[in-house]
Parts: C-alpha cells; sequence; structure tokens
C-alpha cells in the first residue's frame, strides 16, 4: 500500500472517530513512524513502507482514534520552532500560548534580564523565550518533578543554557502560592521595578483578572487575544520605586 493509500484510509477512520484535524493528525503520526517530515510525505506519497512501519502506523492511527493526543503517541510537539518532547506528565503546548511569547519578547527589548516561567511543564514558553533572548537568565518552575526533569531535558537538547529548571510550588521555591488572584498579588514582591505580569487564562476570566491586577497598582493593564479571538493573556507592570 503506498503512503497517499494509507493516509487516506488513515484520515477517514479518524475523520469517523471524531478528530477536527483528522488529516493532519494522519500525516503526523505516518511521518512519526517513517520518520520523514510531512513535506516529503506530500512529495513520495506514491513510495510504500514496511510491514512494521504499516503496522506501528496502525496501531497509532488506533490509539488516535481513541482519543490519545498525537503529541503523546509521537512524543514530540513544536512550539515557536522548536521540537519539544512531550509527555503524559505535563501539559502539551497549545498554539495559543505563543500569544504569551510574543507579549514577553515585545516588552523584552532589552539585552539582559530575568524572567520567570510558572508552572512550565515542557519548558516550552521558558525555551521559545530564551531561544530569542540569549542574554536573558530564563528559569522555569514545576510542582512535578518529572516535568522539571523533562523541561530541562528539552534545553539541553535545544542547546538553550540561558534556560533553567526547578522543583517549586508557584513561588514557593523563592518563598509561597496557590491561584491567578493571589498570583497578582504575590508577584510583586518579586517583581523588579517595571517589572511585567503576564498571566495566561481560560475563558470569561479575563475582566476579573484586569479589575485584580489594577487593584494591586498593576499599571498599563491589558487583555490580549490568541489568534481565535479569545481573550488569552493579561498583562501589566509594576513600578516599585
Amino acid at each position: 500500500m503506498t503512503l497517499d493509500a494509507l493516509l487516506k484510509q488513515a484520515t477517514e477512520r479518524l475523520a469517523r472517530a471524531g478528530s477536527p484535524s483528522a488529516r493532519l493528525d494522519a500525516e503526523v503520526l505516518l511521518g512519526h513512524v517513517i520518520e520523514r517530515d510531512r513535506t516529503w510525505l506530500y512529495t513520495w506519497g506514491d513510495k510504500g513502507c514496511s510491514t512494521w512501519q504499516q503496522a506501528r502506523f496502525d496501531a497509532l492511527v488506533a490509539a488516535r482514534a481513541q482519543g490519545y493526543p498525537v503529541a503523546y503517541l509521537t512524543g514530540e510537539r513544536e512550539f515557536w520552532g522548536l521540537r519539544l518532547i512531550t509527555s503524559p506528565d505535563t501539559l502539551i503546548p497549545r498554539p495559543d500560548t505563543e500569544t504569551l511569547v510574543a507579549m514577553a519578547l515585545s516588552r523584552a527589548a532589552q539585552p539582559q534580564g530575568r524572567l520567570l516561567d510558572i508552572g512550565t511543564g515542557t519548558g516550552a514558553i521558558a525555551l521559545a523565550f530564551a531561544s530569542e533572548r540569549p542574554g536573558w537568565q530564563v528559569t522555569g518552575v514545576d510542582l512535578l518533578p518529572a516535568a522539571v526533569t523533562l523541561a530541562q531535558t528539552n534545553a539541553t537538547r535545544l542547546g538553550l543554557g540561558n534556560a533553567r529548571f526547578q522543583q517549586s510550588d508557584w513561588f514557593s521555591a523563592f518563598a509561597g502560592m496557590a491561584d491567578l488572584m493571589y498570583l497578582v498579588v504575590t508577584a510583586k514582591a518579586y517583581l523588579s521595578d517595571s517589572g511585567w505580569l503576564m498571566l495566561e487564562h481560560g475563558y470569561g476570566q479575563a475582566a476579573q483578572l484586569r479589575e485584580a491586577m489594577q487593584v494591586a497598582g498593576y499599571q498599563n493593564v491589558e487583555t490580549v487575544r490568541d489568534l481565535g479571538g479569545r481573550e488569552r493573556v493579561t498583562l501589566g507592570f509594576l513600578t516599585t520605586a
């Protein structure tokens, strides 16, 4: 069976299972199995693959049809152009989160500085920022030791020596924490003068966060929408002088 035929068959199966991105899922899984990118698949779709590769691909498609995320099946996810190792110990980096990275970079024009990523997971945000600002010291913290290990592994693989990771329950490694609202208040003790607090949040939380930040004394408080038009990141800076 050709690669094109395998993709067609898998796409139909995943579509029936309810995948909103059936063709993309099939392409990523097949590319993972045969160790080729999607562009190669488009060019050489008339080629075949080994019996073992086809069996492996069928197994991955079956798992995807059962609802397993593609990033867990392949063990990788691309974020900000970086190939990150993923695992069930962490959330999968979402394209919408790149909005937060873009906002941080737009407010970090100086060649040197410090950034703290709380709840770092795979290290996606911290590593994306570190890759664009090599003169900055970037720290990522996470409650789960497995997440810290994963993030550090990603940093090592990418050769990003200006990023480091450690275990912490929010700010506890630097000294105590809980949810977004508490974070608004507690972050004030750790921000440098004119330092920015940027919070990625879910649907319907923006207005409450803006109010909390304004009451806490943050300036230029605003909410930025993601590519889908949803309120995604609320931010403001603090003047401590």
